[in-house]
């Protein structure tokens, strides 16, 4: 099978020495078109019957042979005769009109469209067709009823595109690429000619398709002829993309005797682990059209957080400073004789000798400093004259204190014992309190 346009070949056989007058001759005339698609043609091919004896009368004939034109004086007696004479090849994909066992006559027009096999897209599946169409405008119109969205589809070599058509043999060509619009005058050039004319290049994944003109939104031009089919170049991006993803990490709990029960400390800090995906994706003409994921491993494994809980048991608590033996109701009044506990320092570090007494260290004092900083800065004379709150832990009201020794109003000891006291009772650690003073902005 011939897959390219053949042009007329010198005589041959014995006809061609019949006489000077069998010859050939090109013309300019317009040029036939045939029904395109193969198996759907009307004209049909005989196997060698040109032999057949119609006359040996000279004739002048045209002859077509997918687009080349030429006058032809002949003694053939048959069409097959004539293609013979004329070294024309035919197989089972081609067409040939008038039948080629048919009689030639004076002036007959005899077209030859070879078959071809091209890549059509409809509605957006490809599939292999064969035509015998003269270009790609004339191709899309017979495949047309095939979908909405009818296209022919370029193979592509390095930074070569083909079709294995020629475009237009009547029109201007669009070439639609880079969001412009440009023209090929030369519409009967094959793709990469054209491309070339208008100065596109292709780059290595971009995409070629050749469709209807007005289908690719071209709009025609004021007094010039309007294309019948365009160019369409995609522009195609392949990236391979990294994604990380966080894993979380899980909490583990160990005892520690060195710590008082309630009593917790971070011995690990957490840490979230990393997942790490990489997906090909591809983009045509900057809008993504595929997302393949190509690996999914984890990159980084998470590290668990491991806390301490003490399991150590709590001193007994130390007693109240005695209160005045003239006393039996227990107000602060009573107990103003009385002196509370005799601790030197400064008050936050008085603060933190009589926590680390119950046990509160680390972060149970953490929590006791922070506490007593908010409600009084450690002043043991810091008062709320709206509440009437006094003290280092701005009990409410101050005289509260007094259950402890007489000398609450100065005696940062006797503040500190009340504060404790009032926590463990409470909320069971300086840590609780906190967390309540957080929330509620009082504890």
């Amino acid at each position: 099978m011939n897959n390219a346009a053949q042009p007329a070949a010198a005589p041959q056989g014995p006809q061609a020495d019949v006489t000077p007058e069998n010859t050939t001759t090109p013309t300019r005339r317009r040029l036939r078109r045939l029904p395109v698609v193969a198996g759907l043609v009307a004209a049909s091919l005989a196997a060698s019957g040109g032999a057949l004896a119609y006359g040996n009368a000279r004739k002048t004939v045209t002859l077509d042979v997918d687009g080349q034109v030429t006058t032809v004086a002949t003694f053939a007696g048959s069409v097959d005769g004539l293609l013979q004479a004329q070294g024309v090849r035919v197989g089972d994909r081609d067409a040939v009109t008038p039948a080629a066992d048919e009689r030639l006559t004076e002036g007959a027009d005899v077209v030859v469209r070879y078959g071809r096999e091209l890549t059509l897209q409809a509605d957006g599946q490809e599939s292999q067709v064969w035509v015998t169409a003269l270009d790609a405008d004339e191709a899309l119109s017979a495949l047309s009823s095939r979908g909405g969205d009818v296209a022919l589809v370029a193979s592509r070599s390095a930074d070569r595109s083909d079709i294995g058509l020629r475009l237009d043999a009547d029109k201007p060509v669009a070439v639609v690429a880079d969001g412009e619009t440009r023209t090929a005058e030369d519409g009967a050039a094959d793709v990469e000619h054209v491309l070339d004319a208008v100065d596109v290049e292709l780059g290595e994944q971009d995409r070629v398709r050749v469709t209807d003109a007005a289908a690719a939104g071209v709009q025609p031009q004021d007094g010039a002829p309007a294309p019948g089919v365009a160019v369409v170049v995609q522009r195609v991006a392949q990236e391979d993309v990294a994604t990380e993803h966080p894993i979380g990490f899980e909490t583990q709990t160990t005892e520690d005797g060195d710590l008082y029960e309630g009593e917790s400390k971070v011995v690990q800090e957490g840490k979230e682990g990393v997942r790490t995906v990489v997906e090909r994706v591809v983009t045509v003409d900057g809008q993504e059209e595929s997302r393949e994921v190509l690996s999914d491993d984890v990159t980084a494994e998470p590290v668990a957080k491991i806390v301490a809980k003490g399991t150590k048991e709590r001193p007994a608590p130390q007693p109240v400073a005695p209160r005045s033996s003239g006393s039996s109701s227990g107000t602060s009044e009573e107990a103003a004789t009385t002196s509370g506990p005799s601790v030197s320092g400064s008050p936050r570090a008085i603060g933190q000798q009589l926590a680390a007494a119950r046990g509160w260290t680390g972060e149970q004092w953490s929590c006791l400093d922070s506490l007593f900083q908010k409600e009084s800065g450690w002043n043991p004379s810091a008062a709320n004259p709206s509440s009437g709150a006094y003290g280092i832990p701005q009990a409410l009201p101050g005289s509260k204190m007094g259950s402890v020794a007489g000398d609450w109003r100065t005696n940062p000891a006797t503040q500190i014992t009340w504060g404790l006291n009032y926590i463990e009772g409470r909320y069971g650690t300086p840590c609780g309190a906190w967390s309540h003073s957080q929330a509620k902005n009082w504890y």
